[in-house]
């Protein structure tokens, strides 16, 4: 018996495409919350990788 088989498996998260017609109002207002969370976690990590390559053009320029 393999380890992975013993450990609760997590619950999965929405996926897009997901039909949405089977969630409550609640649930609904709380995946919009957890999307918006997300949407600017990766906003931040964008903004980061952008300055990384404005930085390293502008090196390379000089």
């Amino acid at each position: 018996m393999d380890l992975n088989d013993l450990t609760p498996k997590k619950p999965k998260g929405h996926e897009i495409g997901q039909d949405l017609s089977t969630l409550s109002e609640g649930e609904l207002l709380a995946l919009i919350e957890t999307l918006q969370g997300e949407i600017a976690r990766v906003e931040a990590v964008l903004g980061e990788k952008q300055s990384s390559r404005s930085a390293a053009e502008a090196a390379f320029k000089s």
